[in-house]
């Protein structure tokens, strides 16, 4: 009886056992079923169904007045789907031969038994076609784009370039990517289980859309130019490099900038020769240092010791805090005495006695050592940060520099000095050109820039803002920094920018560069007009010029020569022929 009993309950345990799998299996089939049947259908899709991209056409860059300056080609993809070639021989041999591969590389990717393997990109059109033509089983031909730059080397180092997959590598291409990349279609074919494809069954298209096309601020007319202008330079100066940047200082819209040489922008991989001179092992990572040189922006990925251009920002910080007035009167015997430096002026036997404005207008560093020490280092710096030195600018460029600047709490009698011409301390030329132009417009603190609008494909305009902060100079200040400026190049170390008709102001400057003593400079000159109402501003940088190294003598023509041909075509009015100026001698910076 016992017996029957223990047999009865471990049927019962066994069937409640077998009851429960099969309960927990229905559950989990309905679960797959009703609440996972759209995942697994998608994935017995993919199974059955074989997806090309179909590449965006990436959106095009075009100037202040609509020229073109990154376009699109139309180029091919060519793939091979293994499962479908009928004649593998025939398919090696003709795409060897027109895609001038070898016939070793194409037989690999013919013979590997993969659902599609891509044999070369960026086909020219009409190869494609000529390959479409031969009707070659399981050989795909899909419609691509390349980057292409009709003007070659034109802003290189500011447009940039394309990678393969046509994402941006450098410059406005990289920074404006999300805008101008757009979104990739592509064509979906049915498949059976080894591969091949389904006749009579139509292929799944989604299309691509279309990135959405750039406008940015610099000025064709001007740029080309510009750039003409700085490699004439640099070939003649034998310098090491040409910087020029042309600004609007009302807005911060960049008109120009280039720092020659620049680079071939379809051929963005080969070494120009300046670059390509210098000795370069065989490693990839002493060739990418090589590339990335080349691609360098030294406008603002770079710093320099500004010199006397940065006499700007000191009359700037003086006068604003009253250390000192336009009708001071200094003494410079050649040289300063600061501790125990001697520090010399340009002019070895002295200026003697001279005012603030003889001082600025000569370039006196002896002048400004005083002005600088009166100041005192807590004002120095605190016009340093309200125009813009202690930060970034903001640009819409990738990798831009920082300055270098003393500790404030570290800045002695020595530091306040050199600090107060330009020297101990390092800023980028996009820097210095902004807080002189929020001297000049009035006090507003702009954000230089060169995206100005995005229209996509349904011409959906979006414009871009740029932050101003405004008064970081009062207007009595900046009002009279401009006529001080223009009186400099009236009359002064920036004569050699003076042009008959036109109220043009300007400060020059040469630098030395580190190690004092190596005999390196760099010759420079920020000018702007007109100079009662400035809507143009422009810095000009020769790096290690060969011979003549002054500012005021080779760089300031640069800028002369620059405005001579522009500011007709620029203000669209001509010179007024009744603004004269009496010639006086030169004097070097």
């Amino acid at each position: 009886m016992h017996i029957k009993i223990y047999h009865r309950r471990k049927m019962l345990i066994v069937t409640a056992f077998i009851v429960g799998i099969g309960l927990v299996l229905m559950g989990r089939l309905a679960y797959l079923m009703i609440f996972r049947s759209e995942y697994y259908q998608e994935q017995a899709d993919a199974l059955h169904e074989r997806e090309r991209s179909i590449k965006a056409e990436r959106g095009l860059i075009y100037d202040r007045n609509g020229v073109i300056l990154a376009d699109n080609k139309a180029v091919c993809t060519i793939s091979v789907i293994h499962n479908q070639i009928t004649d593998p021989e025939q398919v090696i041999a003709v795409l060897s031969e027109k895609l001038d591969l070898e016939e070793k590389n194409v037989s690999k990717r013919v013979e590997k038994v993969s659902s599609i393997e891509r044999i070369k990109t960026n086909v020219d059109k009409n190869i494609g076609d000529e390959i479409r033509a031969c009707k070659l089983d399981g050989v795909m031909i899909d419609e691509d784009y390349t980057r292409y730059y009709p003007y070659g080397d034109l802003a290189a180092k500011v447009l940039g370039f394309t990678g393969g997959d046509n994402q941006g590598i450098i410059g406005l291409e990289v920074k404006y990517d999300e805008y101008l990349k757009g979104k990739e279609g592509f064509i979906l074919t049915v498949t059976d289980a080894r591969g091949v494809e389904v006749e009579n069954v139509s292929e799944s298209r989604v299309e691509p859309v279309p990135g959405s096309d750039l406008y940015i601020s610099l000025d064709y007319t001007i740029q080309s130019y510009v750039q003409q202008t700085a490699e004439k330079i640099l070939e003649q100066k034998e310098a090491k490099g040409v910087s020029i940047i042309l600004m609007n200082p009302q807005n911060g819209e960049i008109l120009a900038m280039t720092d020659v040489p620049e680079f071939d922008l379809n051929a963005p991989y080969t070494l120009i020769e300046a670059i390509s001179e210098t000795p370069i092992s065989g490693t990839t990572s002493d060739m990418q240092d090589a590339l990335n040189q080349m691609w360098r922006n030294g406008c603002l990925n770079d710093t320099y010791e500004p010199g006397s251009t940065f006499k700007i920002i000191t009359s700037t910080a003086a006068l604003e805090t009253g250390a000192v007035s336009l009708t001071d009167r200094f003494y410079c015997p050649g040289y300063k005495i600061v501790e125990d430096r001697r520090i010399r002026c340009h002019k070895i036997a002295g200026h003697g006695s001279e005012s603030f404005v003889e001082g600025l207008m000569n370039s006196c560093n002896p002048v400004f050592i005083e002005v600088g020490l009166r100041t005192g280092a807590d004002a120095m710096y605190q016009y340093f940060e309200k125009l813009g030195l202690m930060e970034k600018t903001g640009v819409d460029l990738p990798g831009e520099a920082g300055s270098i600047m003393h500790q404030k709490e570290n800045v002695g009698e020595v530091e306040l000095a050199t600090i107060s011409f330009g020297q101990s301390f390092q800023i980028t030329p996009l820097q210095m050109l902004r807080a002189v132009s929020a001297v000049i417009n009035g006090g507003e603190l702009v954000t230089p820039h060169l995206g100005m609008t995005s229209v996509d494909s349904e011409s959906h305009i979006l414009s871009f803002k740029y932050d101003g902060e405004k008064n970081a100079v009062s207007e009595e200040v900046s009002s009279a920094m401009r006529e001080l400026l223009e009186k400099v190049v009236a009359e002064g170390t920036g004569k050699n920018c003076y042009i008959e008709g036109y109220r043009i102001g300007g400060k020059t400057a040469t630098s030395q560069k580190l190690p004092r003593g190596s005999g390196k400079y760099i010759a420079s000159f920020i000018g702007f007009t007109p100079a009662d109402d400035p809507q143009i501003v422009g810095l000009v940088m020769i790096d290690e010029p060969a011979g003549t190294y002054y500012g005021g003598t080779i760089a300031a023509p640069v800028l002369r020569e620059i405005f001579e041909n522009i500011l007709p075509y620029y203000l669209g009015e001509q010179p007024d022929i009744s603004l004269e100026t009496e010639d006086q001698e030169q004097p070097d910076d």
